[in-house]
């Protein structure tokens, strides 16, 4: 099943306005499904090259001289990290193909890291190239398919559509244990596979939770720093998301950590062995899941510019999503696993603090309702469409 990718236009559009796009995500999510997509929509000739391959790489072993034979292609360079030699040749060909005329949609560049790309191209592509993160599918890519079933599964593709329940787990699993073993070590120093795994399920546990570095680490047996580090390699692989809090110039006591949690819901259940939908439903992190997912879908499907927060303080207001638009504008969004959605005291108070020009609640039913005159009650996909604005 070819499902389209609402990012497909604004890649097109990056092309099309700027020599070099890295489109970033993580690994598996469909970034080579949706470079070849677009590559081959626009009709311009394009050149594959899977630096994973030993026999891909090898044609770079002179690769000015290579990549020059190829100016008049879109380059599609994957796995870009593995070569990071390659940034200063890409700006000499860029500033090369500009005082000829070649101005837009030389190089596309996929990765499976934020900062690790950003750390080699920053300085060596600056002005030169846009960035593009690709996240696994979100609700509105898959409104054709129960939410629920995005929600037990994931959103990466191979997880998604895979042919029983069964399947869809064991690709998780062996998705995890991959990145463990092969992947994680290519990003930065050497860290037990077992040790890191501890840690990613204990993020799973604490699903939404607000980060507490020092309690993770006693946990671990290891400092507060080298835990700090373990969650930063994750956030890093676009795998575990650090949602901040929202601070304003309030006479407030508010909480300053971030939550935490890891941002595809079907690698939560698979790190924490369960296994299909009735099994989540009887477990403790169902709700905090429940709410993970909601969150990074909304995110996922906001435009660019738009900030995600939330809001907590001490003395109980709280906002589980706020979304902070370019305009300055506030949305305030609170997520209620139950059909009948019933608004506490401390969403009322943090409305009072921000004064959000929209107030929305996200429950699992079908129908949009209002709980109050300017309270709306709708589910996920109309959440989701209403922030993508569609």
């Amino acid at each position: 099943m070819m499902i389209p990718r609402s990012l497909a236009p604004s890649l097109i559009d990056a092309l099309a306005n700027s020599p070099a796009v890295a489109l970033l995500g993580p690994r598996q999510a469909g970034k080579t499904t949706l470079a070849l997509d677009v590559a081959r929509a626009s009709g311009r000739p394009s050149l594959y090259l899977d630096l994973e391959s030993e026999q891909d790489r090898s044609k770079l072993a002179q690769a000015e001289l290579y990549l020059v034979d190829h100016a008049d292609q879109l380059v599609i360079l994957d796995e870009v990290h593995r070569a990071p030699g390659l940034f200063p040749i890409l700006r000499g060909l860029i500033d090369k193909g500009r005082r000829a005329g070649k101005k837009t949609g030389r190089f596309l560049l996929l990765g499976s890291a934020s900062l690790d790309l950003l750390k080699q191209s920053g300085e060596t592509l600056a002005g030169r190239i846009a960035y593009l993160e690709l996240a696994p599918f979100n609700l509105l890519e898959t409104r054709h398919l129960p939410a629920d079933e995005l929600w037990v599964r994931g959103g990466f593709p191979e997880s998604l559509l895979a042919s029983s329940a069964a399947r869809s787990l064991r690709w998780r699993h062996d998705f995890i244990r991959s990145y463990l073993e092969r992947d994680i070590p290519q990003f930065g120093p050497r860290i037990a596979a077992e040790t890191l795994r501890r840690f990613w399920g204990m993020l799973a546990h604490h699903q939404g939770g607000l980060l507490n570095a020092a309690q993770f680490a006693r946990n671990l047996g290891v400092d507060a720093k080298t835990a700090a580090a373990y969650l930063d390699l994750l956030v890093d692989l676009l795998l575990v998301r650090r949602l901040p809090p929202w601070h304003a110039n309030l006479s407030k006591r508010l909480v300053k950590s971030p939550k935490v949690y890891v941002r595809d819901s079907g690698l939560v259940h698979a790190l924490l062995g369960i296994a299909d939908k009735e099994t989540l439903l009887s477990h403790p992190v169902v709700g905090q899941s429940w709410e993970c997912f909601v969150i990074e879908n909304l995110l996922a499907c906001a435009p660019d510019g738009v900030q995600g927060h939330f809001y907590r303080s001490s003395a109980g207001a709280e906002i589980d999503l706020l979304l902070a638009w370019p305009d300055g504008k506030l949305w305030a969004i609170e997520i209620k696993r139950s059909l009948a959605p019933k608004l506490e005291r401390g969403f009322h108070a943090a409305c009072a603090d921000l004064k959000p020009a929209r107030k929305l609640v996200v429950y699992p039913g079908d129908e949009s309702f209002r709980l109050a005159e300017d309270i709306e009650a709708m589910s996920p996909l109309s959440a989701a469409m209403l922030v993508a604005g569609k």
